[in-house]
């Protein structure tokens, strides 16, 4: 068990005749931990854009709800009647009348 251990710390399995093999397995496993990190930093890629997004939404969000109760605002029958005072106009006092047309037989 010695002699193992100390074969693998002296490096003795990769000159060995047989070392082709092991070679073989070292570029595997080194192979398959270059695709994991890689892996690993795509998902972190793609988390960060998540995060990005939510906020960039929630600003949106908050644009357009703004946006919504300025429209609001704006459409209010008082705000409108303010509007129209400075530029001279007032609600009428008298009440519309309904104008009825009636068909005539010929």
């Amino acid at each position: 068990m010695k002699k193992n251990i100390y074969n693998i710390l002296k490096g003795t399995f990769l000159v060995s005749d047989d070392s082709f093999r092991n070679w073989r397995f070292i570029l595997f496993i080194s192979g398959l931990a270059i695709i994991m990190i890689a892996s690993s930093h795509s998902a972190d890629k793609k988390v960060y854009e998540i995060a990005r997004l939510k906020n960039e939404v929630k600003e949106m969000r908050s644009a357009f709800v703004d946006g919504r109760s300025k429209l609001m605002r704006l459409k209010m029958e008082s705000h409108v009647i303010e509007v129209m005072k400075d530029k001279g106009l007032a609600p009428s006092v008298i009440p519309p009348k309904k104008i009825k047309v009636k068909k005539t037989q010929n």
